[in-house]
Formats: C-alpha cells, structure tokens, sequence
C-alpha cells in the first residue's frame, strides 16, 4: 500500500522527514544543513535535535530557523535518544537520517528517493555513499549493489546515511533500539529488512558524502564493543552463523577502498 500522496504545487509528492541530530557540530553543521536546504523535493520536513551545545553550534542552527520545522536542544542520553526523539516528532510518510557530519551528494537526492517510493511500492530506499575526509577529498567508496533476502547472512548491509523507510516501519516494529550501542542502527535495518522482510529498492548513486569518523570507529577498545553489539544483534535477529558472519561482516568493506 502506497503511503499518503499530498499536492504542493502541481507536484505530487510523499512527505519526507529528515532528523539531524547534533552535539557540538560547529564545524560541520551548517554544511550539513545548507545541503538538507538546497533539496528539490517539494514535501520535506525538517527536524533537527540538539544534544546542548556549548560551542557555536546553536547560532549556526538558528540562522537556518526558517527551514527548520522542529528543533529542540537538550541533553539526551546519546545519538540514538536523540534520533528517537526526532522519530517522535516526525509527520512525513517516509523517514531518513542526516548526521551533522554528513551532506547530502546533490540537490535531487530527496526527489528520487520520494519518486523511488512512489514507483517501485517498496518499504525502504537505500543507495550509496561516499566517505570523505575533511578536506572533502573521497577516501572510499560504499557501493551497496541491489538486495536480495537472506544477505545481512552474507555480512551485507546498507550504509544507514542512505537508508530511508516508510514512518509505519517504525510505528509498526519500532524506533532505534538503546540495547545495542553502537550498532543500534545495523540492529534497526537488520529487524526492518531482514527479520520483517520489507521490500527493498536500490537506488544506484551516491546519496550522502560522509565525513571520516563515527562512534564505532577509532580505538581498538571502541571497536572490540561495536564487534559484541553486532553479535548481540545477529544472535537477536536469526543471522546464521553470527560468528562467521562477524568476520566477514568487515571484510566486505575492503572493496571500498579500492573501488
């Protein structure tokens, strides 16, 4: 079933909210905002939740105040609180995530993912994306290729800056779970896609450029933890072989350093 259509000039289109959460991003925040403001697509909704700031985040944020449909600023109990609070206030009929490290690739990227939704009947949109270091140069390459069921088994995934999904996803099976740290949201796509078998579309461009970094990235200490929380995760959701599956899981990346 399609999700609800609205007219906005002559356009038709889906609702599409955007949630970004943030945490002392001065350096990186306005770009990631300029980007969610430079979309075409007509029916957007945008969200963003601030942790509390302290730097210059705040002012950054309320110079774009006019794009913003909801912001609030408060301490939250981590990134994935933060989402959640964000999926809360959400009213679009298709929900995507935005890291204020992150931009979007072009100014169409919402219009296909909204046209994507529309054609193909499907649950999910994902694509691809592109790391990049902090003079924008790319470092690597994050191809997903098309899905096919039983691939989370294989250690595939899609990258979640890509990942959109109808609002009844979440309202039906739930928001981001905080008993898998870091790997919250690899245990979200695993439960939408693998274990309630939505349907899927690939769309085959780089949606979103991600700047180098993330939670579960650095130290070898944080990297053992993001290892257990995506077993924790596999065992939860049937992965044959979780074990293996853990192993391969990153192996399956070394291509995008070489794509």
């Amino acid at each position: 079933m399609l999700p609800l259509r609205y007219k906005i000039i002559g356009v038709t289109a889906i609702k599409i909210s955007i949630i970004t959460v943030c945490y002392n991003a001065g350096a990186t925040i306005e770009r990631c905002i300029q980007s969610v403001v430079n979309q075409q697509h007509p029916g957007l909704e945008y969200i963003v939740i601030d942790g509390g700031s302290t730097d210059h985040t705040l002012p950054i944020i309320n110079k774009y105040r006019q794009y913003i449909t909801r912001f609030i600023s408060e301490p939250d109990g981590g990134i994935y609180q933060a989402i959640n609070k964000g999926l809360e206030l959400a009213t679009g009929d298709v929900i995507g995530i935005l890291n204020a490290d992150d931009q979007f690739a072009a100014g169409d990227i919402l219009k296909q993912v909204g046209n994507a939704f529309v054609t193909q009947h499907c649950d999910v949109v994902y694509g691809d994306i592109d790391f990049v270091n902090a003079d924008g140069r790319v470092t690597r390459r994050w191809r997903s290729g098309g899905y096919r069921h039983g691939a989370f088994n294989r250690g595939w995934m899609p990258p979640h800056p890509s990942f959109y999904a109808l609002k009844k996803l979440y309202d039906n099976f739930g928001p981001y779970s905080n008993n898998y740290g870091t790997a919250a949201d690899y245990e979200l796509m695993l439960r939408f896609i693998h274990t309630h078998q939505s349907s899927v579309y690939y769309l085959p461009r780089v949606m979103v450029c991600m700047q180098i970094g993330g939670a579960s990235n650095g130290n070898l200490k944080k990297r053992i933890l993001a290892w257990k929380n995506d077993y924790r995760a596999m065992k939860t959701h049937g992965i044959l072989w979780p074990a293996l599956v853990l192993i391969i899981k990153p192996l399956r990346k070394l291509k995008q350093y070489l794509s």
